[in-house]
């Protein structure tokens, strides 16, 4: 039977969220994100004041900017700085991470309406399994397939009702792509947004997924995408055509493998319904850079609070873990991290806090501290995750002992 994958991708999801508690934005280029952006302030005449990337001052990030403002330029993880100069008067909004997850649940809820086989890949996206699934009656039920029934056309009539259902649900929209695995149907999903649905036939990889650059492919990064230029491939089609075994010379068995077979389309993935997550992890980048000297107190603060939160992510989701690790960024943005594995593994903030000091012991702390970071990873089950995490309460430790 021919597998049918689709990629579902909410367009543009927290800026959409964001237009809908302000219809007013609709078609302005809208900036969400920058740390400690203002609110919109409400005028006695009922209109809203908005803040606009020309009146930040900071060293944020965007997190999503609408279509409006990515055709300016912005887009996301750019520095709000440098998107002020391209777009000065887009209109800046903070991020409301509860709202975007109220958003998230009930999409995905309404795509389990129609489909049972979902992996969740982020707060915005998921994989569904459309193979055999078809449309069901007024009653619940299955309607059955006529004679000469086509798959493909099965599968984008349910990817239409699934795309309905999450605008009924949300006042959202979505964009998704039908493909033979996951590897290409996530290249789809990206062609035809927003509020897209590609249909991706084998027989269509040459025509719309071979004239894209190799960066397109989910697993491509910046620097393989670099290499891949300088030898001179600039395509995904010109990478298919590259000899395998020049692959691997020039990437490494595994990469070099992948690369090829990636090229050619092939993907032989399931769509995994439960996964268990390999690390937990908190970190703050801060407005301005930190002296480890004179903020030593409200870096304190700041480490115990990211320790405590790693604790309750760990209690909440039933898991222990084996190594607590540290990151830290300085003002010339090298990055340093240290771990520490433990004897037994934890979940208890006390232990957290400090199995990641004695990692803070091993770093010369000589610059100013761009960003802080705490990670658990080693994850395992709690024995009984039905008991009741207890809630944090100590007093906060010095950041140096």
């Amino acid at each position: 039977m021919q597998r049918l994958i689709a990629h579902l991708d909410m367009d543009a999801f927290y800026a959409s969220v964001e237009l809908l508690r302000y219809p007013d934005l609709r078609g302005q280029p809208v900036v969400i994100g920058g740390g400690r952006a203002a609110r919109p302030r409400l005028l006695p005449d009922g209109t809203r004041r908005y803040a606009k990337l020309r009146d930040y001052a900071g060293r944020g990030v965007i997190t999503t900017a609408t279509y409006e403002a990515r055709a300016l330029g912005a887009h996301s993880g750019m520095g709000v700085m440098k998107a002020a100069a391209l777009a000065p008067d887009a209109v800046l909004l903070p991020v409301d991470f509860e709202e975007y997850r109220k958003y998230s649940r009930l999409f995905k809820a309404a795509v389990r309406t129609l489909a049972s086989v979902v992996e969740d890949r982020g707060i915005d996206e998921i994989y569904i399994d459309l193979t055999g699934v078809a449309l069901q009656d007024e009653r619940g039920r299955v309607r059955e397939p006529p004679p000469d029934d086509d798959p493909w056309q099965r599968a984008r009539d349910v990817a239409l009702a699934i795309k309905r259902a999450v605008h009924a649900a949300t006042g959202l929209s979505c964009s998704i792509a039908v493909a033979p695995n996951k590897l290409l149907a996530k290249i789809a999903s990206e062609l035809d947004k927003p509020d897209g649905l590609t249909i991706l036939r084998p027989a269509d990889v040459p025509r719309r997924v071979w004239p894209l650059p190799p960066r397109k492919i989910n697993g491509v990064g910046p620097k393989s995408a670099a290499k891949l230029e300088t030898l001179g491939i600039r395509t995904i089609g010109e990478l298919a055509q590259a000899d395998p075994l020049w692959l691997v010379q020039h990437f490494g068995a595994h990469y070099g493998a992948w690369l090829a077979a990636a090229a050619q389309g092939r993907d032989e993935r399931e769509v995994v319904t439960h996964s268990e997550p390999k690390s937990i992890s908190r970190e703050t980048t801060f407005e301005r850079d930190l002296s480890a000297q004179r903020d030593r107190d409200a870096l304190s603060r700041i480490f115990t609070d990211l320790c405590a939160g790693v604790a309750a992510d760990l209690q909440r989701k039933g898991y222990v873990a084996r190594t607590i690790g540290l990151k830290l960024r300085f003002d010339n943005f090298r990055t340093v991290t240290r771990d520490n594995t433990l004897d037994t593994p934890t979940q208890d903030p006390h232990a957290i806090r400090r199995a990641a000091g004695e990692c803070l012991k091993r770093v010369a702390l000589e610059r100013r501290i761009r960003l802080l970071g705490v990670r658990a990873t080693g994850l395992a089950a709690e024995a009984d995750p039905r008991a009741p995490a207890a809630a944090p309460q100590y007093e906060p430790l010095p950041l140096f002992d």
